[in-house]
């Protein structure tokens, strides 16, 4: 018992987990070393090991097929490739059209691998973390390269250099996407990155996702609408049937991006088939479960779904009203918004069409330019509308006269009643003393003022001008200076 005890004994403090060296603490070189290495191996191993495993499925299930684990192991390069969206050439025949689940796999491994290992390396930073970028982007491009060169020769080939670059930035993206959940942003874009910018790219990251969501809606009620049609695509058999329906699984995401093309309006073309919003071309299609949603021909109903994207960027606009009472300043952040959007109607368009064959199902295409363009406007116009009237707006300045007598309320809303009451009654008692004063001055000036001298000319009564006993002014030029004091006394 005391044993199990030792063994089972948890030197950390109760309530605390086990964790690695934490942010800021360097681990020893050896232990380093094991972290990068297993960063750099992880995310090949576990997605060679997933690619060989469906192949493996694949074959096991399949009519008249003999199994090999070689063959098997073989063909998951190749197959690995096509995760890392490498085009393939199939006896002389380029397949650019490749699934994207598969690739959202590999994405997610490696931005997880790459969080990971910043933070049990204890990385700060993102310049810390560089070295686990560096590791996993070489590890993806050395071993699509290797490969490319293996299969030289083989019925299934890739371009070497583009097996080696193409894996490369992919895993760039991805470890760098998760560096930055570990670390933050590197110092570079945070130091010149502003928060309108920040809040308009998250808006943007959102409103991505609600169109993703609106195309796969739309993709889902039209494949019900049509189970019959979809139904009658799988072959009896269940090696077969589970082939169509994998296949189908994996090019889900690719059949997700035609359908959020089609309700922004370009849509998307299969050969000689086009849909779109306002026209349609008819063809022949792939026998596949997937596309057995596919209408057969244009339905005038059909530009009501464009009330999806609006509302996209009307939620846009509603997420970032608050954002600034400047309404300009809410716009622009808006505009980035549309911007992210635009970019990633661009990554996925261009990722999720391609060549298929020389056949008459080639190419598979969303026109990626008019796409984005439209997505941009469906975002920014409804979203500045709503930004502009359902946010804040700044009061009218005041004249420069409201504001030299009012200097103590320059800052409207930091003004306490109380305060404002005060200062009212400061300004009425300055302008009050200020009255004051100057009657005060008014009146010392008349006190200090010298009386006028009266001379006895301009003092003495003419008799001309007295007055007489009927009240009569009489003429006379005598003058009444010769009144004696005595008299005038009494």
């Amino acid at each position: 018992m005391r044993i199990m005890e030792l063994l089972t004994d948890d030197p950390q403090p109760p309530g605390e987990a086990v964790a690695g060296p934490g942010p800021g603490v360097a681990p020893a070189p050896a232990s380093r070393l094991r972290t990068l290495l297993a960063a750099a191996l992880g995310p090949l191993v576990t997605g060679y090991a997933a690619v060989a495993t469906v192949l493996a499925l694949v074959a096991l299930t399949a009519g008249r097929t003999a199994f090999s684990g070689t063959g098997v192991l073989l063909a998951a390069g190749p197959g690995w490739l096509a995760a890392h969206q490498v085009r393939l050439d199939i006896g002389g025949h380029p397949l650019g059209m490749l699934p994207l689940l598969p690739t959202l796999g590999v994405v997610t491994l490696a931005v997880r691998t790459a969080s990971g290992a910043a933070r049990r390396l204890g990385c700060r930073s993102f310049g810390e973390a560089v070295p686990v970028l560096i590791t996993i982007t070489g590890a993806h491009a050395v071993f699509g390269l290797v490969i490319a060169l293996c299969a030289q020769g083989s019925p299934v080939t890739a371009n070497p250099l583009t097996a080696f670059v193409v894996p490369g930035l992919l895993a760039a993206a991805a470890s760098a996407a998760g560096i930055t959940r570990s670390c933050g942003l590197p110092d570079a874009v945070a130091d010149r990155l502003d928060p309108l910018a920040l809040r308009g790219l998250r808006a943007g990251a959102m409103s991505l996702a609600v169109l993703v969501a609106c195309g796969a809606a739309v993709f889902t009620v039209a494949t019900g609408l049509s189970w019959a049609t979809v139904s009658g695509t799988y072959e009896p058999g269940f090696g077969t049937s589970s082939g169509l329906f994998l296949l189908s699984m994996l090019y889900l995401p690719n059949a997700v991006t035609a359908a959020l093309s089609f309700v922004t309006g370009p849509g998307f073309s299969i050969g000689p088939l086009a849909v779109g919003m306002f026209g349609y071309r008819g063809g022949a299609v792939p026998a596949v479960p997937l596309l057995g949603g596919l209408p057969e021909h244009h339905a005038a109903w059909w530009p009501a779904l464009l009330v999806l994207p609006a509302a996209a960027g009307a939620l846009a606009g509603w997420s970032l009203r608050k954002v600034d009472p400047d309404p300009a300043q809410r716009i622009r952040t808006v505009a980035v918004a549309g911007a992210v959007v635009a970019l990633g109607c661009v990554v996925l368009g261009t990722l999720s069409g391609g060549r298929l064959g020389d056949g008459p199902f080639d190419p598979v295409s969303v026109p990626v330019g008019v796409a984005s363009i439209v997505a941009f406007c469906w975002i920014v116009i409804p979203g500045s509308f709503v930004a502009f009237f359902a946010g804040e707006h700044e009061p009218p300045a005041p004249p420069p006269e409201a504001l030299e007598d009012n200097e103590a309320f320059e800052d409207a809303d930091d003004i306490d009643p109380e305060e404002a009451a005060e200062a009212v009654e400061e300004l009425e008692a300055s302008e009050e003393d200020e009255e004051l004063a100057a009657k005060d001055a008014e009146f010392e000036a008349e006190a200090d003022a010298e009386p006028a001298e009266v001379t006895p000319e301009d003092g003495a009564l003419s008799r001309e001008s007295a007055p007489g006993e009927d009240g009569a002014v009489t003429g006379g030029t005598e003058t009444c200076g010769d009144v004696e004091p005595d008299e005038t006394d009494r």
